[in-house]
């Protein structure tokens, strides 16, 4: 199974002129547009997306105007990144219903204060009544890493440099080019540690074996993926760990061959520190050559752009082993970990 094409917006600040719908139909005709599918030849449909950002019901049904009324799909949905989404179609893949699948995302984090709704993740008893923002809670993590020794300040805003310097490359990032760091947010948070709030939508498509050799000429073939999650308690997890980001690279294979790329989703500088230990990445690997989330963060999307930045790496020849990261909750408290490979070049 692989992923054969992938497409996302530009990110932006705000998106006010546009509904969720405007957003998501040009990423959708944009990943068709790329294997020349219809709506008609899609086996099934994925999406991710999150009710809280969109302040209603149901919101996603609404989205799926952009796909289209007719003809009839098989359709899912997530409350959750894309990246998930993406899982969901796999196991559909693997179930051989269908030999094809759309997945998509999106999220527009600019009508209201992301800082506030995302409280509404933690232990609704002990943790949410205090209302803890992210970047708070992402501060206590950045501080343990500190004294724990594995990083200091200068370390996260090298960081912050390479990656929005990285990102003057990737034509659709909201931060590109490196930026001061700015004011103290949450100490030892700093602006340029923190991701940028924005509005952005992606989406890719899977194919199965021969199916996939039609749509690409190089597939970025799906070699292993795993999810995992930690306590839901930040009181019982050390926060200079991520246990459960480890044992999904080892369930889909990361550690059995050296990666030449890794797409992580790590929205602030010191969740990287946290992931490159998990992951034992070493600087032979290139971490986030797109940017990564520190140079646009869509919320529900932002996991799903690194599997299709890994992949498009894979398709344009620019990597053969390509590990992709997402993660969702406080803390990187729930995490997915895919292994992508390119077949041998001659």
């Amino acid at each position: 199974m692989a992923i054969v094409a992938f497409a996302q917006t530009d990110h932006r600040r705000r998106t006010d002129e546009l509904s969720e719908v405007e957003m998501v139909m040009p990423v959708l005709h944009d990943v068709l547009r790329q294997t020349g599918l219809k709506t008609a030849d899609i086996g099934f449909t994925c999406s991710g997306s999150s009710d809280y950002l969109a302040g209603r019901a149901f919101s996603f049904t609404m989205a799926l105007d952009g796909v289209g009324a007719w003809p009839p799909i098989s359709e899912s949905h997530v409350e959750m990144d894309g990246a998930w989404a993406l899982y969901e179609a796999w196991v559909k893949l693997l179930t051989g219903e269908a030999d094809t699948a759309l997945v998509y995302s999106y999220g527009k984090s600019s009508p209201g204060s992301v800082r506030d709704v995302l409280t509404r993740q933690l232990d609704p008893y002990y943790l949410a009544p205090l209302w803890p923002d992210t970047v708070a809670l992402a501060a206590l993590q950045a501080q343990a890493l500190i004294d724990a020794g594995h990083t200091d300040e200068p370390a996260l805003a090298a960081i912050a440099t390479r990656s929005r310097q990285d990102a003057t490359a990737n034509p659709h990032a909201q931060l590109p080019g490196a930026r001061d760091q700015g004011e103290y947010l949450v100490g030892p948070l700093r602006t340029g540690d923190c991701p940028p709030i924005g509005d952005g939508a992606a989406a890719v498509i899977l194919a199965v074996g021969d199916r996939a050799r039609e749509l690409c000429d190089r597939p970025a073939w799906i070699r292993g993926i795993d999810h995992r999650i930690e306590a839901h308690s930040l009181g019982v997890r050390d926060l200079t760990d991520s246990p459960s980001t480890r044992l999904a690279a080892e369930r889909a294979g990361a550690f059995e061959r050296p990666v030449d790329t890794a797409e992580l989703h790590a929205p602030f500088t010191s969740q990287e520190v946290v992931l490159r230990r998990a992951l034992d990445l070493d600087d032979r690997v290139r971490v986030n050559p797109s940017g990564g989330a520190l140079a646009a963060n869509p919320m529900m999307a932002a996991g799903l752009i690194r599997l299709g930045e890994a992949a498009a790496r894979i398709h344009r020849g620019a990597s053969d082993r390509a590990l992709a990261h997402a993660t969702s909750g406080p803390c990187l408290q729930q995490n997915l970990v895919a292994v992508l490979e390119g077949e041998a070049r001659a």
